[in-house]
This record gives C-alpha cells, sequence and structure tokens, in this order.
C-alpha cells in the first residue's frame, strides 16, 4: 500500500499479496499530540481478515508483527484489524493510525514524513479469495484541529498483476465516510449487481442535500444555496479563500497600478486626456502598449469591436435603424466607395453595435456626492477598402432628438472622441455584468450544480464535465458575497451599480438562448459568418478552430459509453441532468430553446460541446485563466479509448496553437485570447 501525503490504509482480494496505492496531500493545521484515526473496508464477495505482514517496500523493514493484536508502528504509522461485521463475510476492514510525538524533533520527523508527495508501501497477504472487488469505504474520525485530507485515488494490484483504480479526488473531513467504486465509467444501464445500484441512488441522494437551488435574486438563473464560501461543500471550495477575495484583490490591485494615487481623477472632471496614460504606468504588453498608443483612432476603436474583451456585440446591419435617423450626406466623407449609405448596406458592408439594453437601466446613486450617468448608444460603423472596421456615427441614447444628435468623424476632434468614450463605457457595462458574469460565470454555475445533482461521479457525462467546472460555483459564491451584492465592489466601481446590474441580468434573460451559446450559430445570426468579407475577426477564426475541436472530442466520448440514440434517450441520469438545466437555470422558460431532453448522440455532443466551450473558451476570451483547455489532472477517465481520445483533443488544440501563433507573428496587435494553451478549462476567476 503507498499513501502519499498522510495516514494510509491498506486492503485485499483474491488471496494473495495486494498492493493498495492512495494519493493525496494532507490538507490543515500541525498535527498534534492526538492520534489520527482513518479507516478503510473493502466490499467484496467473501474474504477474510489478513494474516501477517511482508516487507515494507519503502523503509525495507520486515513488519512481521503488522497484523498482530496491537497497533505496529511503521514510518510514523500504525495498523489495527478492524471488527469483521457479523452476518457474513463480505467485508475486509484495516485501521491505520497516525501517532503524533510529543517532542519538538519527533514532530519535526512526522511533519517531514506527511509532506504532499510522500509515499509509504505495505504489502497484505490474504488466504481467502475475496471475489471482485466492487467498493471501498473509507471512515474518518475527527478530532479537535482541522486534518481535512485532500484523496486523489487508489489503486489496488491484483495477484494477476491488474490494477484497479478508485478515483475519489475529494476531501475527507469531519467524522465522515466516503465510498468508492472502480474507475470505470458506467451508464446506469451498465449496473447489474444492487450493491452498485444502490451505491449509485445514495450518491446522488446524498449530492441532492448538499447541492440545493437557491434564488439569489428574481429573474436571474438559480444559484447554489450558500450564503457565503464556508457555506458550500467542502469538496467546491477554494483550497484558500486569500486568493479569491474581490475586496482584498481590488485593493492589490489598485496599489499595484499605483491608481489610489490617481483616485481624486475619478471624482472630479480630468483637465488633460494624458491624466489617463499615468493610470496605466505598470502595465506593459503589446497589447496594452497599443491600446494606449491608439485608443483615439478610429481603427483601433472599431477592431475592439472585433477583437476587444468584448467581441460579441458587433453584428451585420441589414436594415438601417429606424431610431437611427443618418442619412448618406451625413457619413459621406466616410464612405470610399463612392455609394449612397442604403447601397453600403445592401453589399453588406455596414455594421452596428446597438446597446438597447442600457435603456432605463438606474443609474448609481450610492454616492450621493458624486453624479454618475449612463448611455444606451447606437453605433453605425463601416467596411473600408481596406476591409477595416471604422465607426461612422454614433448617438447616445436610444431615443432620436434634438437633445440627442448623432455624432459624426466630421464633428470637433474631442465631440467626437467623447462619443466614442461613451459607446466604451457602455461597452463596459455590457460586459462586465452580460458577457462576463451572466453569460459564462451564471450559465456555467447552472451546468455545475445540475451536474453534481443529477449525474453520479461514475457517469461518463460527470468525468467529462467535472474539470470543467471546477471553481466555477466557489467563484460565483464569492462573487455574490463580495462583488455584486448590496454594498458590494460593484456599487463602489461601476455606474450601474446599486441595482442597475441586477436589472441588467434580468432583462438580458429574454436573450439568454441556447442557440446563443452555441458558437457558430451565434456568429451567423449576427452575420459575421463570412470570413472573406470580414478577414481580421480572429475571435470568429479562433472560436470556430477552438468549437470543432472540442466538438470532435465529446463526439468521440459519446460514441465510446453511447452505442445508439436509444441508449441516450434511455439514460434517464442524464435527462435529469438536462431537466435541471432547463427548469432552474433558464427557469422553465420555452422560449430559451434549451432543451428538456436529449434524444439523439449528435445532440448530446453539441450540447456537451456547450457546456465545455462556454465554460473555458468563451470565458477566456472575455477574461484569462490558469489551467488550461485540454488538461485534465484529475483522472477521473481511466478507459484507454477516452485517453486516446484525449491524446487526440490535446493534439488538435496544439495544432490550433501553431496556426495562431504562425497568424501572430509580425503583428502589431496579436490576438491570442481563445489559443488554447491560454485558455483554461473551467470559470474559475
Amino acid at each position: 500500500m503507498k499513501s502519499r501525503g498522510g495516514t494510509g490504509w491498506c486492503c485485499v482480494s483474491k488471496a494473495a499479496t495486494h498492493r493498495l496505492l492512495l494519493v493525496g496531500p494532507v490538507g490543515g493545521s500541525e498535527p498534534s499530540q492526538r492520534e489520527k484515526t482513518t479507516g478503510l473496508v473493502v466490499l467484496g464477495a467473501t474474504g477474510r481478515l489478513p494474516g501477517v505482514g511482508e516487507e515494507n517496500k519503502t523503509t525495507g523493514r520486515n513488519e512481521k508483527s503488522l497484523f498482530s493484536a496491537g497497533p505496529v508502528s511503521i514510518e510514523g504509522h500504525s495498523a489495527k484489524i478492524l471488527e469483521r461485521p457479523r452476518g457474513g463475510g463480505e467485508r475486509l476492514g484495516l485501521h491505520f493510525r497516525r501517532r503524533e510525538g510529543s517532542g519538538a524533533s519527533e514532530r519535526a520527523s512526522e511533519r517531514g514524513r506527511r509532506r504532499a508527495g510522500a509515499v509509504d508501501s505495505y504489502n497484505v497477504i490474504v488466504d481467502d479469495e475475496l471475489g471482485d472487488i466492487q467498493l471501498i469505504r473509507i471512515e474518518k474520525r475527527k478530532y479537535w484541529f482541522h486534518d481535512d485530507w485532500y484523496l486523489k485515488y487508489i489503486t489496488l494490484k491484483t495477484p494477476c498483476g491488474d490494477y484497479i483504480e478508485f478515483p475519489c479526488y475529494r476531501w475527507i473531513s469531519g467524522e465522515s465516510e466516503i465510498v468508492l467504486r472502480g474507475g470505470r465509467a458506467k451508464l446506469a444501464c451498465d449496473d447489474q449487481i444492487h450493491i452498485l445500484k444502490q451505491h449509485r441512488r445514495k450518491e446522488l441522494e446524498t449530492r441532492q442535500k448538499q447541492y440545493r437551488w437557491m434564488e439569489w435574486t428574481p429573474g436571474f438563473p438559480l444559484s447554489i444555496d450558500a450564503k457565503c464560501h464556508k457555506d458550500l461543500p467542502r469538496d467546491i471550495q477554494f483550497d484558500s479563500e486569500k486568493g479569491v477575495d474581490f475586496v482584498l484583490n481590488y485593493s492589490k490591485a489598485m496599489e499595484n497600478l499605483f491608481i489610489n494615487r490617481f483616485m481624486h481623477m475619478f471624482q472630479s472632471s480630468w483637465s488633460d486626456f494624458a491624466d489617463f496614460e499615468k493610470i496605466f504606468v505598470r502595465i506593459s504588453n503589446t497589447i496594452s502598449e497599443q491600446v494606449m498608443n491608439h485608443w483615439q483612432e478610429d481603427l483601433m476603436f472599431g477592431y475592439q469591436f472585433l477583437n476587444g474583451c468584448n467581441p460579441v456585440l458587433i453584428q451585420r446591419c441589414t436594415k438601417l435603424p429606424e431610431n437611427l435617423p443618418v442619412t448618406t450626406e451625413m457619413v459621406e466623407c466616410s464612405l470610399e466607395r463612392q455609394l449612397t449609405l442604403e447601397q453600403e448596406v445592401e453589399l453588406g458592408n455596414i455594421f452596428v453595435v446597438d446597446f438597447k439594453l442600457l435603456d432605463g437601466i438606474d443609474v448609481n446613486k450610492t454616492d450621493p456626492c458624486t453624479l454618475q450617468f449612463l448611455a444606451a448608444p447606437i453605433c453605425l460603423l463601416y467596411k473600408n477598402l481596406a476591409n477595416k472596421i471604422v465607426p461612422i456615427a454614433i448617438q447616445l441614447n436610444q431615443v432620436p432628438g434634438d437633445e440627442n444628435p448623432i455624432f459624426l468623424p466630421s464633428d470637433a476632434k474631442y465631440d467626437w472622441l467623447l462619443a466614442k468614450i461613451w459607446v466604451r463605457s457602455s461597452d463596459f457595462h455590457i460586459h462586465q455584468t452580460i458577457t462576463h458574469l451572466l453569460r459564462t460565470h451564471l450559465v456555467s454555475e447552472v451546468f455545475g450544480i445540475a451536474m453534481y445533482r443529477q449525474l453520479p461521479a461514475v457517469h461518463p457525462i460527470f468525468k467529462l464535465l467535472v474539470a470543467h467546472m471546477r471553481f466555477t460555483i466557489a467563484i460565483n459564491t464569492k462573487a455574490r458575497e463580495q462583488l455584486i451584492c448590496e454594498y458590494g465592489l460593484f456599487d463602489k466601481a461601476n455606474a450601474t451599480g446599486g441595482g442597475g446590474h441586477v436589472q441588467l441580468v434580468q432583462k438580458s434573460m429574454q436573450d439568454l438562448t441556447y442557440s446563443s451559446l452555441c458558437f457558430p450559430e451565434a456568429i451567423k445570426a449576427r452575420g459575421m459568418d463570412n470570413t472573406e468579407d470580414i478577414p481580421y475577426y480572429f475571435y470568429r477564426d479562433d472560436g470556430l478552430l477552438v468549437w470543432e475541436a472540442i466538438r470532435a472530442f465529446t463526439a468521440e466520448v459519446v460514441d465510446i459509453y453511447y452505442g445508439s440514440d436509444q441508449v441516450v434517450e434511455e439514460d434517464q441520469e442524464l435527462q435529469d441532468f438536462v431537466r435541471d438545466v432547463y427548469v432552474y437555470g433558464m427557469r422553465d422558460k420555452k422560449a430559451s430553446g434549451f432543451p428538456k431532453s436529449i434524444k439523439t448522440k449528435e445532440k448530446l455532443s453539441e450540447y456537451l460541446t456547450v457546456v465545455i466551450f462556454t465554460a473555458s473558451a468563451q470565458h477566456a476570451a472575455v477574461n484569462f485563466g490558469q489551467l488550461f483547455l485540454g488538461m485534465y489532472p484529475e483522472e477521473h477517465f481511466i478507459e484507454t479509448p477516452v485517453k486516446e481520445a484525449m491524446a487526440r483533443f490535446r493534439k488538435n488544440l496544439d495544432a490550433i496553437v501553431s496556426v495562431i501563433a504562425e497568424r501572430n507573428k509580425n503583428k502589431k496587435l496579436p490576438y491570442y485570447y481563445l489559443s488554447p494553451d491560454r485558455i483554461p478549462n473551467s470559470v474559475a476567476i
């Protein structure tokens, strides 16, 4: 048996020497003078208690009395036989206890042995055959100090030389027990043994008590029932709350950027645009420098709608907006083809970004000493002869009139520049609240909660998705606790604070549809799919490559576990997962287009692609991350076909990285947000 980073257990079957490997770092406080006790029970067909121990492969010691009447210390551990349960020989149990020394030298030695990555190895002999191992139960006893332990996996070696993997990847805390089953992914229809069916059912019953839906605010997608981070199930909490403390990080960001030194600028009018440059004194990279040097230019303004942090609003204009009374005469100096505005529209050279969602949203009034304002602009853009997108008309509010003029490039320099600044300000509010918060964070949380509630750990779809849900519920809970709550950072920093951001989400729910999360469909719906007409839309180009790589991967996984469309339709756990998303996430709204059920392998692959793409690539395009797409450090899948599919997935992603890197060569303004080596697996920040 090998125990990495903590107390160990051992188990046996098949009348011969068995080896059990446990991997996982210990979390929590320093060792105390009391004993930590952890037990393990193996559930099989038949079995006896083990006999004598063999040589410890780690220490080289011959521990003949390992399983004698009293506990025997081995490298800081001790072992004791558990009682055989009455009424049958179906269980085999061993108890291992860590003994903590009272002296400083003993405690130091113990800390060295219990470090993450430390390995202990034990061999156990069984006289009689146990039969096939079905489950392993791990029991933990709690003392008054914090001794949580994160167990990664257990590996059992049989006399035939085969290895049985028991993935865990969970925290064991308090006075508790967890029951693990083998690592092979199984649908419910694959389980024929009663004990496995029972384990599957009990796991979901337990999870549904832990992962409860809650309405945080009317009109929002439902979220996890937790008032704060510490109320979450231990398995989905951050290892440390300090790293995701929004208030602390906000203060650090201000300090690192020297912005505190210029905070007075935000409370009064600026005397010069050069003041804007001062707050970027600590930011230095190719993109920020290009933006800083060219932000006032029309080319940069148009480029940001294609490849900036919010590249999802621009759409091809097929008809001039009725509430934007712009004429050819007004913009003729910007039209390079000597055509009328209507002719340019017909040729597909006119684009529009409409911020109508901001119309009627309450402005932030939390600080009576600071007046804040919101605009709801309509911005008309033009594709010039160089195929670059530039603005040609801006109206700052939705209702035309004498007090709501249309600003043009031919206006005075600073009139036009201020109009563009107002558009960029509106873009910020939509980006932060809708594109980022609602359409990646909150949507991914819905997928995550439904997954934990309806898919057991052995289900192949759970194994596929769990890495893409990592820390999503935790980061959203922290956001509700510190960021978007009343008196949170949104209230302090944004013009939509004080309730406006809540109104925005509520208003945007009508546009949150399933098809809008299907990347190719969303691009096409905005008329932005023609690569020849719009050659510099890198968000689209890279996003389609990543989408297709994910779709091919999910299709492979679906093919491995679902032999036919009928198997998909009859997978009740899968259908419950999909229905949970529809009923609670989309609030049972038919207009959302979210499916209530999935009946084909093709639709299942598409659905899984939506989940993974939203949590990884789409979030990366509007943010940034840390654990990159295609990397699965937790090995929930053990089957060779799936591992081969993962390898092909990573190979396809590597090819995309090369394509993007080659394109970005020598570009003054490279676009790499959707390069797979920069895409995080999940919404975790």
